[in-house]
């Protein structure tokens, strides 16, 4: 088995497209029953777009970005993934976590392929009206390759439910009617999901109380250091709290803070939206001690919680980590090498593919209400997301357990199983 020479010429220099790759392989190993063909198909993405995007800038010059949406899989239906905007994306980054995004879907049993986008651009420096440029002109660059049967896009890092709202309407004068199911994360008034803003955050809380409760711990007695504090991390260290779980160290891409006592989280939130926080940043609270950034992931807790970007968790620091659990809110935290170092120490890690994949699920569920133009309330959603995250950890744990898998390849294998499955079973066209 191995990656193909025109596509590893295309994805080479991106260390989280081999990352991914590299899991694939180990997961691969404990999967004989599929062809090896299969898997080398799975190794790639099915379809790569890259795009120029050209913007009239607020200041009346034209400034080009560079745009990616990767659909890794449509065996299993519709592509799904998020769409970020980031300076350093870059395609192997977009394809590693549409890949990502392939195992997710398959191990919530979600009726997707993976998908993930990416706009090259500091969405910090970009006007409200830059931004909203940016994103019509990107969309009708990618207008051949989407659809609400054939890739659907949402919020990721750098978006938000207004990016989606232009996506939305863009689309829906291009095809000369209103398609609310073109994305997902978009405002509840436009046919968005009650609940789906704080579903991912939600999600990575389900998974820590499953893991508390088989460790032993109750809430009351933890503690948690959350490193990001964009959506997925402001609704984790909210959850956390509701439930009387001390966070003591946040970090955002500003700096990073921390108080043994407890943060006391709704304040911070006040002061992060305060009108006068112009950077909206956690830098600064008056009730925290600043921390340099390095010691963030290795100060003394019970639960860890990467939240913002990948390979965050290396081999520098995997061997210097002071928790009892990691709940990856991001995805691609943790590299192989961190893996392996991890595997020695009673460190209990709830994978990416699992501890993340409430933001997908309940966009699934905006989907299904969008296309049948019925919708729900917000208890019916959070009880379903709670219903199908326990269900996705108990088959994963099983696994884990029964074939004494590390969490991860666990994770993985199910997600990469589903897929491979339907591959085969669906046979090679022509």
């Amino acid at each position: 088995m191995s990656t193909p020479v025109a596509a590893h010429n295309l994805f080479e220099n991106s260390e989280v497209f081999r990352m991914a790759c590299e899991q694939l392989r180990t997961v691969a190993a404990e999967l004989p029953e599929f062809d090896v063909g299969i898997i080398d198909r799975l190794m790639l993405p099915k379809r790569s777009l890259v795009v120029s995007v050209p913007v009239r800038m607020d200041s009346g010059k034209t400034q080009v970005f560079l745009g990616y949406r990767v659909q890794h899989s449509l065996t299993s239906g519709a592509s799904k993934g998020g769409l970020r905007y980031a300076p350093n994306v870059d395609i192997g980054e977009v394809a590693a976590l549409a890949m990502w995004m392939s195992w997710k879907c398959g191990i919530m049993g979600l009726p997707y392929g993976g998908a993930k986008g990416g706009i090259a651009c500091d969405p910090a420096k970009l006007s409200l009206g830059e931004k909203e440029r940016l994103t019509r002109r990107f969309t009708e660059e990618v207008l051949s390759i989407i659809g609400p049967r054939v890739d659907v896009m949402a919020p990721d890092m750098g978006t938000d439910e207004q990016t989606m709202a232009w996506i939305y309407d863009t689309y829906s004068m291009k095809i000369g009617y209103a398609c609310p199911e073109i994305v997902t994360g978009k405002p509840v008034e436009l046919g968005g999901c009650i609940g789906r803003r704080e579903a991912t955050g939600r999600g990575v809380v389900y998974c820590i109380l499953e893991a508390l409760k088989e460790l032993n711990l109750t809430p009351d007695t933890c503690t948690a250091v959350v490193q990001g504090y964009g959506n997925v991390g402001s609704v984790t260290c909210d959850e956390l709290h509701k439930l009387g779980l001390k966070v003591i160290a946040i970090g955002d891409r500003y700096g990073s803070i921390r108080n043994t006592h407890g943060i006391n989280i709704p304040a911070l939130q006040k002061y992060v939206l305060a009108p006068e926080n112009e950077r909206h940043t956690i830098v600064g609270y008056p009730k925290a001690e600043a921390i340099p950034d390095d010691e963030l992931l290795t100060t003394p807790c019970t639960v860890l919680i990467p939240a913002a970007t990948e390979r965050v968790i290396n081999k520098e620091n995997a061997g210097k980590l002071q928790c009892r659990v990691i709940a990856e809110g991001a995805n691609g935290p943790t590299t192989p090498e961190a893996d392996r170092i991890l595997a020695e120490t009673d460190v209990f890690i709830i994978p990416d593919v699992l501890c993340n994949a409430g933001g997908v699920t309940v966009s699934y569920f905006e989907w299904v209400q969008d296309l049948q133009q019925f919708m729900w309330d917000e208890d019916q959603v959070n009880s379903a997301l709670r219903k199908q995250m326990h269900k996705a950890y108990s088959k994963v744990r099983h696994k884990a357990l029964s074939r004494k898998l590390t969490m991860r390849t666990a994770a993985l294998s199910l997600g990469v199983e589903k897929v491979a499955n339907e591959k085969a079973k669906r046979g090679l066209f022509p």
